[in-house]
């Protein structure tokens, strides 16, 4: 439970705030932050019962297209307002916006008991089935994305075709490429340090104007914080240089996809121990750390679309372009799936490579905790060998499923899947994955013009 004079210490700090403005925002299925400003008096009323905010966000779309395959929110009931409760434990101020105070809120139903189909509710869900089994998560997650000089109205006057990046050419790591944005990169790093989403790191990465930011770990629910918020953070703060960040899995055919990569080890309950770390194994894992992956494993192909959750996220699990197709594992391994990182006891972790940075991060660490979770109790068999070649050329593990369609179809078939992430999130989600792939259905693409529109 929060702290209460810890909480009463936060509202305290806005009563005494010279702003006359909160901003408030919550997230929605695909993991965009949707909110809005408040009166400071709105607030303080709010921080104490709770407010209304509309239940469309869970029935709609990315382009605030209204599902006609979901029950939650719909004209069938009029889209009435949802109780969301604010999180006093997430304020920060936002340095690029007067350095307004800023807060998350989850939705509750109205017996006041967490709503089954909101993303950051699920998490919490997890994370305290992890507490009962005497385990505190511990979560790193690490952002490719692509940068373009462009904004929105440019962008749509190129017909959403051709972004033109803020460096050219194939140069990873590079310190001169840094030096061409740099007041882009310092904004990027000292106010996200100020907005409570501190980067560990921050370089170029392979491909024309794509960077990597690697967000300091924390325990599950607050990475999964800073995730949802980096990728707002970093939109926001482009816009004041003119360059546009895009989070999408796959551009451009040509060039590499945009990882998502979620870094977890797990720990007792005083937080003092790193239960995956055993130096006496010639690995360093743990016999629970075994347990974990073989989870993780196992339950891959059926919870694919929490990692995966986009058309597009399947054009970057491709051979060949530093992204897992199959569930294989291995130590210190890029090629695989799930990387086992053996350090020490502190550091020893997994690296599951298989999310893009088109992620919905609470979805994905809920996922991924909930899977490792079932292993250990479970206590499946790490009976696969680690790969340790290249996982693109060794025949191993399940392939996994090429498309939206295929993956969705697996998760509405997974009895565990709705075991371990609950029957009515699970039914939501995946009616929410088969309308974005009818909606990929009916579009004509540009593969199709340029293919048929003259020779067929």
């Amino acid at each position: 439970m929060p702290d209460r004079a810890a909480m009463d210490g936060v509202i305290d700090e806005i009563v005494r705030s010279d702003s006359p403005r909160v901003k408030v925002a919550v997230v929605d299925i695909d993991g965009v932050l949707r909110g809005k400003y408040i009166h400071k008096d709105k607030f303080l009323h709010a921080a104490r019962g709770g407010f209304g905010f509309c239940s469309v966000i869970f029935g709609w779309d990315s382009g605030d297209v209204c599902y006609d395959n979901t029950t939650f929110s719909g004209g069938h009931n009029g889209y009435p307002d949802a109780q969301a409760r604010i999180d006093l434990a997430t304020h920060r101020n936002i340095p690029w916006d007067d350095n307004i105070p800023f807060f998350l809120a989850d939705f509750e139903d109205d017996a006041g008991k967490p709503l089954p189909v909101c993303p950051r509710q699920l998490l919490k869900t997890v994370i305290a089935r992890a507490k009962d089994a005497g385990f505190v998560a511990n979560c790193g997650i690490e952002f490719e994305w692509f940068n373009f000089e462009e904004t929105p109205q440019s962008f749509v006057d190129k017909n959403h075709m051709n972004p033109t990046p803020i460096s050219p050419g194939m140069f990873g790591y590079s310190i001169t490429r840094q030096a061409l944005n740099q007041p882009f990169f310092a904004a990027l790093m000292e106010e996200m340090q100020d907005f409570r989403v501190p980067i560990e790191g921050l370089h170029t990465e392979t491909g024309p104007g794509v960077l990597e930011a690697a967000i300091l770990y924390s325990d599950a629910l607050e990475a999964a914080d800073r995730a949802v918020l980096f990728k707002s953070a970093a939109k926001e703060i482009g816009l004041r240089f003119g360059i546009m960040p895009s989070f999408m899995a796959k551009w451009n055919s040509n060039l590499p996809g945009c990882s998502g990569h979620l870094h977890q080890s797990l720990w007792d309950e005083k937080h003092e121990k790193n239960v995956f770390f055993d130096e006496k194994d010639p690995r360093r894992m743990s016999q629970t750390f075994k347990h974990y992956l073989a989870g993780q494993m196992a339950l891959l192909p059926e919870i694919l679309p929490f990692f995966a959750p986009n058309v597009n996220s399947y054009k970057r699990l491709v051979e060949g372009y530093w992204a897992p197709t199959s569930t294989t594992w291995g130590v210190d391994n890029r090629t695989v799936a799930f990387r086992v990182i053996p350090g020490s006891a502190h550091s020893t972790r997994l690296e599951t490579r298989v999310p893009g940075s088109d992620i919905n991060a609470y979805l994905t660490v809920a996922a991924a905790l909930a899977s490792g979770l079932y292993g250990i109790e479970h206590k499946l068999p790490l009976t696969d060998a680690p790969v340790t070649g290249s996982a693109y050329l060794e025949n191993r593990g399940k392939k996994l499923a090429r498309n939206l369609l295929e993956a969705t179809e697996l998760l509405q078939k997974s009895t565990i899947a709705r075991e371990i992430l609950g029957e009515q999130f699970v039914e939501h989600f995946a009616a929410t994955r088969m309308w974005e792939w009818r909606q990929f259905q009916k579009s004509v693409t540009s593969f199709e013009m340029q293919r048929y529109f003259e020779i067929i």
